[in-house]
């Protein structure tokens, strides 16, 4: 028996001994995990219990303000009000806190960032008394990116039409008012373009193509500063293509609702160089278009 027992020894394990060697087997497999450092199951049995502790909304969100006013950071601010949202979700200070948000990303130039958190104010909270507002930050945040008159004036009608948005919801709202000013100033802005690319025609003596983008001008722009000058174009294009009672009423429709107008002054030249008086030939379109608008 005895000689069994050594010749079979390695086989003849107790269940207590055979228990003793599966744990040693796993420390071994496990020490040289932890010598590589790719220990993470390790880790994860020795790491510390880092439990969450909510803050009181009131406390996080003043923090943002603080952070937004008095520090002028704007990232760290909006990190503040977003994690409003995410502790407390359906509170009102999470409401106050997506429209900070907003307010903080137009601060910090983030326009991308203040559009998406103002639209998804107005999309949550659309009865709300400052919807108007985050509706006019989306709007002002189109308008600060438009670009030059040299470039794709795509931007502008985004402008355009958020602001009109603005004005169509709130009417009645400060920001409807505040609004309006901005759109006059990116219909003055397409006008130029126009001028612009009316201009660069007139140097390539391509005038029925000047004319086209003048006429844009006195008909899609008329309020706006561009329309004098696109007036005396007009004069100037007409009388270099031989058109002269268009060049004439042209002349005419200038001098009788910018009478002052420097561009009035050039015109009356204009006209008078090649032996002509303005004259307003009442089936024009120059003149139906100012009857129309009123001017």
């Amino acid at each position: 028996m005895s000689a069994q027992r050594m010749t079979r020894g390695s086989l003849l394990v107790s269940p207590r001994a055979r228990g003793l060697l599966q744990v040693a087997t796993l420390v071994l497999f496990a020490l040289p995990l932890a010598g590589c450092g790719t220990g993470a199951l390790w880790d994860k049995f020795t790491a510390k219990d880092d439990t969450f502790v909510e803050e009181p909304a009131d406390k996080i969100y003043n923090e943002g303000l603080y952070l937004m006013n008095e520090k002028k950071d704007m990232k760290a601010a909006n990190k503040k009000f977003e994690e409003v949202d995410r502790q407390h979700p359906y509170s009102d200070w999470a409401r106050k806190s997506l429209l900070m948000s907003a307010y903080a990303s137009y601060q910090g130039g983030d326009y991308d960032g203040c559009i998406g958190a103002a639209t998804r104010y107005v999309t949550l909270h659309p009865g709300s008394p400052d919807a108007a507002y985050a509706q006019y930050l989306i709007a002002a945040s189109h308008y600060d990116q438009i670009p030059d008159i040299n470039r794709d004036q795509g931007r502008t009608e985004k402008a355009i039409a958020a602001l009109e948005e603005v004005v169509r919801k709130y009417p009645t709202s400060e920001y409807a008012t505040a609004a309006k000013v901005k759109i006059e100033g990116a219909r003055d802005q397409l006008a130029g373009k126009e001028m612009a690319v009316g201009r660069y025609y007139m140097q390539k003596k391509d005038y029925t193509a000047a004319i086209n983008r003048y006429k844009a001008v006195v008909t899609q722009y008329q309020t706006t500063r561009h329309v004098e000058e696109a007036l005396y174009r007009l004069t100037e294009a007409y009388m270099s293509i031989g058109i002269v009672g268009e060049a004439q009423t042209a002349a005419a429709v200038l001098g009788h609702n910018f009478p002052d107008s420097r561009w009035y002054k050039d015109a009356y030249n204009l006209v008078k160089s090649g032996g002509l008086e303005p004259s307003e030939n009442q089936g024009s379109w120059i003149s139906r278009t100012f009857k129309k608008i009123g001017l």
